[in-house]
C-alpha cells in the first residue's frame, strides 16, 4: 500500500499543464495527421494516466514515476525485441540511417539499456531528492543526458554506415 506523500501545489498545478498539454497534442496530432503515431500515442496515454493518477490522488509520486515507467517499457522493448530478432529501431528509423544488421543490433542494445539506466536514475532522484530538484532532473535534465547519449552513438554509426557503403561499392 502506498502511503500518500504530501502533494507539492507547484508540482499539481504543472501536473494540470502536462495533462492537458498531451490531450491537446494527442487531437492535434489525429486532426493533422488523421493518425497519432506510437511513440507519441504511447507517452501521452501514460502522461494522461500518470497525470491524471496525481490529480485524483492529490499524490505526485505517480507523475514521478510516469518517466521510469516510459523507460522501463522502452528499454524491454528494445532488449526483448533483440532477444526476439527482431530490430525495434530498425523499423523506426530505416528511412533516416543505412546501418548493417549488427549497426542496427549494437545500437538498439544500447539504447535498451540506456533506458533502463535512466528509469534507476529517475527514481534515486525523486526519491532522495526534493522536488525541486526533480524537477530540474525531469526537464531539462532527462533531455539533456538523451542528447549526450544519443552524441555518443554518432561514432559508432558513422563507422558502420562507412563500413556499409565500402561493402555496397565492394559489390559493384
Amino acid at each position: 500500500m502506498m502511503l500518500k506523500q504530501a502533494a507539492n501545489p507547484a508540482l499539481l498545478t504543472a501536473t494540470w499543464g502536462l495533462v492537458g498539454g498531451s490531450a491537446v497534442a494527442l487531437v492535434v496530432g489525429l486532426v493533422a495527421e488523421r493518425r497519432i503515431a506510437p511513440l507519441p500515442l504511447f507517452a501521452g496515454l501514460l502522461a494522461l494516466i500518470f497525470g491524471g493518477l496525481t490529480l485524483v490522488f492529490h499524490d505526485p509520486r505517480f507523475v514521478k514515476i510516469k518517466p521510469t515507467a516510459i523507460n522501463i517499457v522502452l528499454g524491454s522493448a528494445m532488449l526483448g525485441g533483440t532477444a526476439m530478432g527482431k530490430n525495434p529501431l530498425k523499423s523506426l528509423f530505416s528511412s533516416a540511417l543505412n546501418l548493417s544488421p549488427e549497426g542496427w543490433r549494437k545500437l538498439t542494445i544500447r539504447y535498451g539499456v540506456f533506458f533502463f539506466v535512466m528509469a534507476g536514475l529517475n527514481e534515486a532522484v525523486w526519491r532522495t531528492q526534493p522536488d525541486a530538484v526533480w524537477v530540474l532532473f525531469r526537464f531539462p535534465g532527462l533531455q539533456i543526458l538523451s542528447l549526450l547519449f544519443a552524441l555518443t552513438q554518432v561514432p559508432m554509426m558513422m563507422k558502420d554506415m562507412k563500413a556499409a557503403e565500402a561493402a555496397a561499392e565492394l559489390e559493384l
